[in-house]
C-alpha cells in the first residue's frame, strides 16, 4: 500500500469545480494584487479567527518579519523564540539585525517553556514569539504573565495553528500580532505561498497594511521603509473557497488523530510516544508527530513499506551552521535536542482511510516487535 504523507490532490477532487470557479473570475477581473478578492479574504479570515483585524500578505515568513518591523525591532535588540521549530521563526529576528534568544521546549509538546522565558529576558528584549508548533497552542496564560510582568509584547507564530483554541480562544488573537503561513501544506494551504497577520489594534493593522506595499502610504509617498509582500488575488481567491471547508477538515484531522492513539494502544506499541493533545485546547494537528526510539531506523522501515513519513525537525535553530555566531553548543537546549532526534510526523490528512491508518500502525507494530 502507498500512503503518501499528504495528498492535495485528494483534496483538491473535492472542490475542483469550486476552485475553478473562484480562478475564474480572477481572471475575469484581470485584478491580480490585492483587491476585491484580498478584501474579502481578510474580512472573511478575521472572522474566523475572531479577530477584529487580519491583513494578508505574500508569505507566513513575511507575516513573521512585518509584525517584528511593526514593533519597531532593530539591530541589537532581541526577540525570545523557541528553537524547536521552522526556520523562519529564527531567521525573521535575524534578518533585522536583531539576536533571536533560543529557549527549551516542554517535552509534552514541544512549545516554548514558559518556566525558562525570565531568565532569557535581558535589557535588550524587545519582543517575545511563541510558536503554536504541530497547531497546538503555546501556554499563553503563562507566557503573557510574564510578558506583562517585563512590558514586552507577544507575537504568536501561528503558521502551523489556524484555529486552534486555548481555552477558547483562537490562535494568534492572544498576542498584540499573530502570524499565520498558507504554504500548501497547511491545513489551510493556498495554491503557492501566503500569509496573513492578525491583530485588536487599529493603528497597528493600518501600519502592517502600509507596511507591506513598501511602506507607501498614499501612492509613492513612504512614511515608513516597508517590503513587497502582498497576497496575489489568485491566493486570496482560493484560499476563500478553502476556508468554507476548514472547519470540516480539521475535524477529519482529529478524528484520524483519535484513531492513531486507539491503534497504538491496542497494538500495544509501548516504545512510541503519541503527542499530547492538552485539556481545554483545539488541537488541528498540523501534523501528527510521535516520539519514538530508533527513530532514523523507523523512518527507513516505513518508507520502504510505502509510508510517507518527516522529522519536523531534525536540527534545531541555535544548533544550526548560519547561527554559529550566538554561541550555542550541544546541550544548550537539552529538551529540544533530544525531541529532534526522536520525532517522527506521520500522515494525518483528513483524507486519510480508516485502512491507511492500520497499514501504518502494523508497520509501526512490526518495526518494534522484530
Amino acid at each position: 500500500m502507498k500512503v503518501p504523507l499528504l495528498d492535495l490532490k485528494a483534496q483538491y477532487a473535492t472542490i475542483r469545480d469550486e476552485i475553478q470557479e473562484a480562478i475564474n473570475d480572477v481572471f475575469e477581473s484581470q485584478q491580480f494584487i490585492l483587491g476585491a478578492q484580498v478584501e474579502e479574504f481578510e474580512r472573511e479570515a478575521a472572522a474566523y479567527c475572531r479577530s477584529p483585524y487580519a491583513i494578508g500578505c505574500a508569505s507566513g515568513s513575511d507575516a513573521l518579519l512585518l509584525a517584528l518591523l511593526a514593533l519597531g525591532i532593530d539591530e541589537g535588540d532581541e526577540v525570545i523564540v523557541p528553537s524547536f521549530t521552522f526556520f523562519a521563526t529564527g531567521s525573521s529576528v535575524a534578518r533585522l539585525g536583531a539576536t533571536p534568544v533560543y529557549v527549551d521546549i516542554t517535552a509534552p509538546d514541544y512549545n516554548i517553556n514558559p518556566d525558562l522565558i525570565p531568565a532569557a529576558i535581558t535589557p535588550r528584549t524587545k519582543a517575545i514569539m511563541p510558536v503554536h508548533l504541530f497547531g497546538q497552542c503555546a501556554d499563553m496564560d503563562r507566557i503573557l504573565d510574564v510578558a506583562r510582568k517585563h512590558d514586552l509584547p507577544v507575537i504568536e507564530d501561528a503558521a502551523q495553528a489556524i484555529g486552534a483554541e486555548y481555552h477558547g480562544q483562537r490562535a494568534g488573537t492572544m498576542g498584540v500580532i499573530g502570524c499565520f503561513s498558507f504554504f500548501p501544506s497547511k491545513n489551510l494551504g493556498g495554491a503557492g505561498d501566503g500569509g496573513l497577520l492578525t491583530t485588536e489594534d487599529a493603528e497597528l493593522a493600518q501600519k502592517l497594511r502600509i507596511l507591506r506595499v513598501h511602506g507607501m502610504e498614499p501612492k509613492y509617498y513612504h512614511q515608513l521603509m516597508g517590503i513587497n509582500s502582498r497576497l496575489d488575488a489568485l491566493q486570496a481567491a482560493v484560499l476563500r473557497v478553502k476556508l468554507k471547508h476548514l472547519d470540516d477538515w480539521t475535524e477529519g484531522r482529529r478524528r484520524n488523530a483519535m484513531r492513531y492513539d486507539t491503534l497504538l494502544e491496542e497494538a500495544g506499541i509501548t516504545d512510541v510516544v503519541p503527542p499530547v493533545a492538552h485539556p481545554g485546547m483545539r488541537h488541528i494537528y498540523n501534523q501528527y508527530t510521535i516520539r519514538a526510539p530508533k527513530r532514523d531506523d523507523l523512518l527507513t522501515y516505513l518508507r520502504t513499506k510505502g509510508i510517507g513519513v518527516e522529522v519536523y525537525y531534525p536540527v534545531p535553530l541555535h544548533l544550526q551552521e548560519c547561527f554559529a555566531y550566538l554561541g550555542y553548543r550541544e546541550g544548550s537546549l537539552p529538551v529540544t535536542e533530544e525531541a529532534s532526534k526522536e520525532v517522527l510526523s506521520l500522515p494525518i490528512y483528513p483524507e486519510l482511510t480508516e485502512e491507511m491508518q492500520g497499514y501504518i500502525i502494523e508497520s509501526i507494530s512490526s518495526f518494534y516487535h522484530n
